[in-house]
């Protein structure tokens, strides 16, 4: 919240309106710690990136991979960056790796790598190379572990070709941002032999009720994404049939996925389970959250609250919490960035919306401001980490994702997956240690996105507790 000259109103409003490359940079690598994973998708350009696209198969061979290496080679001349295509598995020397910025291995089948070029590869992927997997790529190096945790999880079986529907769990993600909540299609879908969801951060799974001859008891995770021994690596089981390589929703999942695999996007790919959502997209999940002071949100049909007017807040009122995960995505729509909204933790229940930045502490996203006033900051107490948060934030018109971490009087923030404050509570007026969770509506000229609020709650601990 930056300082305003407007006149805020003691009117309570129950505003809620419903529907109204060279070699792989460290720059673009992932960040230092497994606190950290670096990532989202738009029409802009990247910047010069290199993808090698590897397509040799030692089984069976899919008659899709020609339409694949088309349709990727249309993607980087549209988007900029450049694509090499090879069958060659000696293309996978080091030297030869050290020019591109990710690999994609399309519809790769079988042993296709002697373990020379493993070596090679496996050292690429710790210098920060990325791995785009699609398809059966998932049906490749049966016996090479290291490739094995680099895709995710092996191929097992499939049924017949048959449209399903897919449940997208991240869309702030650039693979499937531009995806509503479930996305139909048809394709081949792949059972694995195991569940990557414990390893990666999954972003779209399978209803398994939706068609037939899925074997992996409703957890059925389709595409997923993880920073895996210093590289990035995006999967994806889609991708058997020639029409998938046409489809322009599928086409920008693979941009997304490539995008963010060549550092070009910033996202959260850590691992994400035992969330539980305050705000799912619908208008029933808002039945406890509160308009306090002038001003609303608007709930769209793809299931986005965004900010209108104030300055106000909508807050979470059934209950407060002590030692909490916040998770949220978030989005500018100002070209500058200055577009002024916050995320308020620890705050007494108020329909005063001045209550919460007397009384708690608001995560701010105007990315136009001073230092301890701009994205990432706890608003004019603690600055965040500016160099990490300039490396992982998106700009504006694309998708970001917060968590805030609360526990005791330790408040943590991560940006796309990396740790960018770190502050602790020393105010006992303001202790966090049972709170309210609310986002801000600042002004009429401030619009900010907001989508899938969650929170898992977390063991009390102290503040002086590590990570």
């Amino acid at each position: 919240m930056r300082a305003t000259g407007r006149t805020v109103t003691a009117v309570v409003g129950a505003a809620l309106l419903i529907g109204c490359v060279s070699g792989p940079a460290a720059s673009k690598g992932p960040s230092e710690s497994s606190d950290s994973a670096d990532s989202s998708a738009s029409s802009a350009s990247s910047a010069g990136e290199r993808v090698l696209v590897f397509s040799k198969t030692a089984g069976f061979r899919h008659d899709s991979i020609p339409d694949g290496i088309a349709a990727v080679k249309a993607l980087g001349a549209e988007h900029g960056f450049t694509v090499d295509a090879t069958e060659d598995a000696g293309a996978f020397s080091s030297r030869n790796l050290a020019r591109y910025d990710a690999v994609v291995f399309l519809s790769t089948t079988g042993d296709v790598l002697n373990e020379t070029q493993q070596s090679a590869f496996e050292g690429y992927i710790r210098r920060g190379g990325g791995y785009v997997g699609i398809h059966a790529a998932a049906d490749t190096e049966y016996d090479w572990e290291f490739y094995g945790g680099l895709a995710g999880a092996y191929f097992q079986s499939h049924p017949a070709i048959q449209p399903a529907r897919i449940e997208v769990e991240d869309r702030a993600h650039p693979a499937t941002s531009h995806l509503g909540e479930s996305w139909n299609r048809t394709d081949e879908w792949y059972n694995y032999r195991s569940n990557p969801r414990d390893r990666a951060h999954v972003l779209a799974s399978l209803d398994e009720s939706s068609y037939s001859g899925g074997t992996m008891n409703g957890d059925h995770p389709i595409a997923w994404c993880q920073e895996y021994r210093g590289g990035r690596a995006f999967y994806t089981g889609s991708g058997h049939t020639k029409e998938s390589f046409a489809d322009p929703a599928f086409r920008q999942h693979l941009l997304g996925g490539i995008r963010w695999t060549v550092g070009a996007a910033q996202a959260d790919c850590r691992p994400e389970k035992g969330y539980a959502p305050l705000f799912d997209g619908t208008a029933e999940s808002l039945a406890d959250w509160k308009q306090a002071g002038p001003g609303s949100f608007s709930l769209s049909d793809d299931g986005t609250l965004t900010s209108s007017g104030g300055l106000g807040m909508l807050w979470y009122g059934a209950r407060g919490f002590g030692s909490y995960s916040l998770k949220l995505d978030w989005k500018m729509a100002s070209a500058s960035g200055d577009d002024n909204s916050g995320v308020f933790v620890g705050f007494p229940a108020s329909d005063d919306p001045w209550s919460a930045v007397n009384n708690g502490y608001e995560i701010q996203i105007d990315a136009t401001d001073a230092a301890d006033r701009t994205t990432g900051s706890v608003y004019s107490f603690q600055s965040a980490d500016i160099k990490k948060r300039d490396r992982a934030l998106n700009p504006p018109g694309e998708w970001n994702t917060y968590e805030i971490r609360v526990e005791g009087e330790r408040l943590r923030v991560w940006l796309n997956g990396v740790k960018i404050n770190d502050f602790t509570n020393t105010d006992p007026a303001r202790s966090l240690r049972d709170g309210h969770v609310g986002i801000q509506n600042h002004g009429a000229e401030d619009q900010v996105s907001f989508r899938d609020i969650r929170i898992k709650e977390l063991p009390a601990r102290s503040a002086a507790q590590g990570d």
